[in-house]
């Protein structure tokens, strides 16, 4: 494996406290990661004149300033502000429904685009789209799906969108089963593994270059590249992207862990280390324990006020996490803890792992390696698909 570079970026949090703190200073022979956002020279041409929107949260910063305020202290005409989960503002929990609004600080409208198409009224506002947020790498991630839509819409009216790469801080390796596209949903709009290994612009020029738009539709896609970026820079977020993963240990976590959202376990959404620990007060061989409480991040979440007993991962070197990749074990364990046979899964499962073998593989008893073992030919045929996309050495 290789050396895993360790970067500094400062920038301001709005509001998500303490995630940068666990960020390490380093020196580092390639210099500072430069997102998209920041190389102003391969974008800002094309907004001239134009009237721009832009699909973005409270992870699209440039140094110490938000991109939207950036571009209307340039003097671009911003018309309209897109948000995706969680909304602009990224506190919203997950899957909560989020209004439409207008931002305080320059009174440009606000749409929220989770759970919601870009409409042709939307089109009339602008003449380019432009896309900055920083996504995980997951499947189940929500951010690039919002991202298509835009794009689908896009093509069919003839908007050009640019994307503002940000780095990935699972791009270093691709991991899990491809959706079977009879599991699309909500949570699952392309044919890809589980950890896809690429940036939300490889992802969004693969998603042009391989037909999954909507009707095989392509948009005119621009995508401003990250400087001083490879897929195994070890990047840790500056910002938090999202409420219930609230520092790098839940997001190298998250790849794992969120199998449990498709499981009567909770993963500790309503603590303080959510997607670190998992649960329920029904286990007995846990050796740690939790209550869940009602949050702002997670409204009623799972075992709400209940004591939960369980396993606490905090413990475990992000190394270690970031280098064995998908962990089925989690799951495996807290299942035959909890010996309830099928009602340990929820529908909602299948969606997550976007394959129906790997609850019947965990029933029949069968181990983590025997189960990563039949997707082993999903991740080569992938990792061969996606290499023209590919904008970042490997």
């Amino acid at each position: 494996m290789k050396t895993f570079v360790m970067i500094w970026i400062h920038i301001a949090l709005l509001g998500v406290a303490g995630f940068a703190a666990a960020t390490e200073r380093r020196s580092v022979q390639e210099g500072e990661v430069q997102p998209g956002a920041a190389r102003t020279d391969a974008y800002f041409p094309v907004l001239q004149g134009k009237r721009v929107a832009v699909l973005t949260n409270h992870t699209g910063m440039v140094g110490n300033e938000h991109l939207i305020d950036m571009l209307v202290r340039s003097g671009f005409h911003v018309t309209a502000i897109f948000s995706p989960e969680h909304g602009f503002r990224g506190n919203a929990g997950a899957g909560e429904h989020v209004a439409d609004s207008v931002d305080a600080a320059t009174g440009i409208p606000v749409f929220s685009l989770y759970g919601n198409s870009l409409s042709v009224r939307h089109t009339r506002l602008f003449d380019v789209a432009v896309v900055d947020l920083q996504d995980v790498g997951l499947r189940f991630y929500t951010y690039y799906i919002t991202m298509m839509r835009m794009m689908e819409t896009c093509a069919l009216h003839r908007k050009t969108v640019i994307v503002l790469d940000r780095p990935n801080p699972n791009g270093h390796y691709v991991d899990g089963p491809i959706l079977d596209m009879k599991h699309r949903s909500g949570v699952g709009a392309a044919p890809i593994p589980i950890v896809h290994g690429m940036t939300i612009g490889e992802l969004a020029e693969m998603c042009n270059g391989e037909g999954w738009l909507a009707g095989g539709v392509r948009c005119e896609l621009l995508v401003a590249r990250c400087n001083n970026y490879t897929h195994h820079t070890a990047y840790r977020l500056p910002v938090a992207p999202s409420p219930n993963l609230p520092n790098m240990k839940a997001v190298y976590l998250y790849p794992s862990l969120c199998l449990f959202e498709g499981t009567v376990i909770s993963l500790g959404r309503g603590t303080d280390f959510p997607f670190q620990v998992y649960g329920h007060p029904d286990m007995k061989d846990g050796t740690f324990s939790f209550t869940p409480h009602s949050v702002p991040a997670a409204k009623n979440p799972p075992h709400c006020d209940k004591l939960c007993r369980g396993m606490d991962l905090r413990h475990i070197p992000d190394e270690e996490i970031y280098t064995q990749g998908i962990c089925l074990d989690y799951v495996i364990h807290a299942y035959r803890s909890l010996n309830i046979g099928e009602a340990f899964f929820t529908p909602f499962f299948e969606k997550l792992t976007g394959v129906d073998y790997i609850r019947r593989m965990i029933c029949e008893g069968k181990t983590s390696a025997e189960i990563k073992a039949v997707w082993k030919d999903d991740v080569e045929r992938f990792e061969t698909q996606r290499k023209p996309y590919l904008l970042y050495d490997e």
